[in-house]
């Protein structure tokens, strides 16, 4: 194996975990047990909420509370009961954050069979033990690398998950322990038409993004249609509003191009901060089309009417044609807290950014065409306070912190991973590709644990597709595919902690999340870890 395919992979089989020094306090100490079943459930902690994917609409990855040390294992769950392993050895499926209560219920999708079966379970943040569990009828859409399978978590307390035929499942009161049949479901294109033809719908229509839901309540997702339904339904935009209304909009429609397929997988919609704009990825390519024509474009919709407001081709600043938007990728649009927007493509000719991609960058409208990162493959960047590193002098209000990797395999990558803190407003040369202006680099870190497949100095990947950003310690949390969780200080650009989950293993990119009582959650190799004190 290599990594001609950019993800969180060795470039081989992994053949032992290079265990090395690290600055500061932390943990090499893993493997906590399972959740005590049938304990009793540690005291509910009230504390902010972890909403949805990367905490906010906007989905900005920041935390509102310090985190706790990286000092143990404190209990982890498995997040699927038959990962899909290749015979490489590699684990290419999209794992979805928890959403976690502001009592510190944490809520965890589980994928239960190998070809799919969701459920959901709530398990008390502080052990880890099992409050409810409730199955979906969830089917997963026509997919290559298994999607991810998002929760979403309304300012009421009012869990949504995704059900079959493009339902909207819920449950109130998502901390109270109650039956496994308590799901309620809302339907965008109506119920009766639902009930009149399930079958017919839960074979043809598919959610295929994560639930964004705004501080009103309002949920959107996108979803893929297979074929033909009573509804006539083809692939779109859903909104369903806080007092049940639904409404969609075709993905070909609101582009003006009729090859454009749908929205594109794992792609989050995101939220303007006054809640009145959704931001929006469509693509061209359904899951088994060749990546070389998975062009798209960032719509901007009115929120309420999902109509088009304006629409921008995501084009690739080295080559000036269109970028790739990969069905394989998480890249969802950020918004900035000026309103800018950042959304990560691939570039259009694989190999030529070294598999790295962009960062494209748009103000609100998506009138103007800002200056790009220097990475942006399945990857949804953070916001950085600026006030997280006492040495900045430069003129923006906030920064990004972005995975950065280098893979070896591609043209001239050295296996070189990093992460970056970019500053969205100053400029530099790109450092792949000569004559390309990018985001300047305001820090950057690089991994800890060789990659002996790499060249000599390469080391294993980042596994990043959000990040959570802790301002009150100055540091973010970071996943690699060494199997460790590590603690960046930006103000000391040191890596302070680290404890370990795992030996390692080849992934896709994963999330990682904070708790009400400041507890760090994280993903890695099918499991969710809860770390802490």
């Amino acid at each position: 194996m290599n990594h001609i395919v950019p993800k969180c992979l060795p470039a081989s089989l992994l053949v032992g975990l290079l265990l090395i020094g690290c600055g500061g306090g932390g943990s090499d100490a893993g493997g906590a047990a399972a959740p005590p079943a049938g304990g009793t459930p540690s005291a509910p902690v009230d504390g902010p909420a972890w909403t949805q994917f990367g905490n906010t609409s906007q989905h900005s990855a920041t935390s509102t509370i310090a985190t706790q040390e990286l000092a143990t294992v404190r209990w982890q769950t498995p997040v699927d009961l038959a990962p899909p392993y290749r015979p490489s050895g590699a684990l290419l499926a999209h794992y979805a954050s928890p959403v976690i209560t502001s009592h510190n219920t944490v809520l965890v999708p589980v994928k239960t069979g190998a070809n799919g079966g969701f459920r959901v379970e709530a398990h008390a943040g502080g052990n880890g033990v099992l409050l409810w569990s409730a199955d979906t009828d969830y089917v997963m859409p026509p997919h290559n690398w298994v999607p991810s399978y998002n929760l979403a978590l309304s300012s009421t307390n009012r869990v949504y998950a995704p059900g079959a035929g493009g339902k909207l499942l819920y449950r109130d009161n998502a901390d109270t322990a109650t039956s496994s049949a308590n799901w309620q479901s809302l339907v965008f294109y109506g119920a009766p038409a639902y009930n009149g033809a399930p079958a017919a719908f839960d074979q043809s229509v598919f959610i295929n993004t994560p639930i964004t839901i705004d501080a009103q309540g309002n949920a959107y997702f996108g979803f893929v249609v297979s074929g033909a339904n009573p509804a006539g339904l083809t692939s779109g935009i859903a909104r369903i509003g806080a007092d049940g209304s639904g409404s969609w909009a075709p993905a070909a429609t609101l582009a003006g191009d009729p090859t454009i397929a749908k929205v594109a997988m794992n792609s989050a919609p995101a939220l303007s901060n006054d809640g009145q704009t959704l931001y929006v990825v469509v693509n061209a390519a359904s899951a088994a089309t060749p990546l070389g024509v998975q062009y798209g474009y960032l719509l901007a919709l009115d929120s309420q009417a999902l109509t088009l407001r304006r629409r921008a081709s995501l084009v690739d600043p080295g080559s000036g044609i269109a970028a790739r938007v990969s069905d394989d990728a998480t890249s969802s649009p950020l918004v900035g807290p000026d309103g800018d927007v950042f959304i990560g493509v691939l570039e259009s000719t694989f190999g030529a950014h070294n598999g790295r991609g962009w960062l494209l960058h748009f103000d609100s409208t998506l009138a103007s065409a800002k200056t790009p990162g220097s990475f942006g493959w399945d990857n949804t960047p953070s916001i950085v306070p600026t006030s997280m590193l006492p040495s900045y002098a430069g003129g923006s209000s906030y920064l990004l912190l972005t995975k950065y990797n280098n893979y070896a395999g591609t043209p001239s990558g050295d296996g070189r991973n990093k992460v970056a803190v970019l500053d969205p407003n100053a400029v530099q040369v790109d450092p792949v590709t000569a004559g390309v202006t990018v985001m300047q680099e305001v820090l950057t870190i690089l991994g800890t644990t060789p990659d002996p497949a790499a060249p000599a100095g390469g080391v294993k990947e980042w596994c990043i597709n959000t990040a959570a950003v802790d301002p009150a310690s100055g540091s973010v949390l970071i996943n690699s595919e060494d199997g460790y969780l590590y603690r960046w200080d930006l103000a000391t650009n040191q890596f302070t902690q680290r404890i370990r989950m795992n030996n390692g293993v080849a992934q896709s990119y994963t999330p990682t999340a904070v708790g009400a009582d400041g507890a760090v959650y994280a993903v890695n190799n099918a499991a969710l870890f809860s770390i802490g004190r």
